[in-house]
């Protein structure tokens, strides 16, 4: 028997849209693109050769249009790996249960997702303005650790590496280690993006080594963080989203990877923060290989 999707699990407006983020699954095509700006979603979709339909609700905004033949919908998921709970769930309801019946549908549809968003380099080799693709994504922010399936999904020996490496706190949330789909790092990679390892944290004082006027309970994390190494692998970068993004796609069945431009580097505590160019040249190239 197909599970129905009560009204309290699933939220439906009166109009057929899926309830945060405003959306009607006709609206939704296979190839999507998150970015944490809702005003990078206009930037992104000025690219495109027309447009479908432009939606906001509360801080999510999406437009769906076509790009030299490829149909794509960007969708601004607002900061944080809260936030990509809901656009995950909603986008995957969208595509994967059908809104008359509140039931899943026969077949799964894949969706491709590709995060574009910045980030800052932890590494000499990760200076502002280098791009990279998360291979993979260490969340601190706990999210995978409430779905049925986490272990199976997830590198286990490289989080307990980790975790042995930094002396993990039973006060923090167990962090989880998720690979990108391999295919799309491929495609969207190349060979001019770095390939690094990615930590999405929960904040972007505290949990990154900031401290402004509240000091820090972990103040070595940077320094152990930077100084990690496991089968070859280094953490290259801090973000916000691209364990989530990875990780409730590899249990939905959908292919996704986070490619980030750095806009700080940690390590020798440089910035910039005038990196539009640099940015639509990272859009157009992503919007090249999706």
């Amino acid at each position: 028997m197909k599970r129905c999707f009560p009204p309290s699990e699933l939220l439906i407006e009166e109009n057929g849209a899926v309830y945060h983020l405003g959306l009607k699954p006709e609206q939704l095509a296979d190839r999507v693109i998150l970015v944490g700006d809702p005003n990078r979603v206009p930037k992104v979709a000025a690219f495109f050769d027309n447009c479908e339909c432009d939606v906001s609700a509360r801080e999510f905004r999406t437009i769906t249009g076509s790009y030299k033949g490829k149909r794509i919908t960007v969708v601004g998921t607002g900061i944080g790996c809260d936030n990509i709970d809901i656009v995950m769930n909603e986008l995957d309801a969208l595509a994967n249960i059908d809104f008359s019946t509140r039931e899943e549908k026969d077949s799964l549809r894949q969706l491709q997702v590709v995060r574009i968003g910045t980030c800052g380099g932890l590494q000499e080799f990760t200076p502002t303005g280098s791009v990279i693709c998360s291979v993979k994504s260490i969340g601190f922010d706990g999210l995978l650790n409430f779905y049925a399936g986490r272990n199976d999904v997830c590198d286990l020996q490289f989080e307990k590496a980790f975790m042995q490496h930094m002396n993990w706190s039973p006060l923090l949330s167990a962090p989880y280690t998720i690979d990108a789909d391999a295919e799309l790092v491929e495609r969207i990679a190349c060979d001019d993006m770095v390939r690094g390892v990615t930590i999405s944290c929960g904040g972007f004082f505290g949990p990154q080594g900031r401290h402004l006027r509240v000091p820090l309970a972990f103040p070595n994390q940077n320094a152990l963080v930077e100084s990690f190494c496991h089968d070859g692998w280094k953490i290259t970068n801090f973000e916000m989203e691209s364990s989530a993004v990875a990780g409730l796609s590899r249990l939905m069945g959908h292919k996704a990877v986070t490619v980030c431009l750095v806009i700080a580097n940690r390590k020798v505590q440089s910035a910039d923060i005038d990196y539009n160019e640099k940015m639509k040249e990272l859009i157009a190239t992503v919007l090249d290989r999706i």
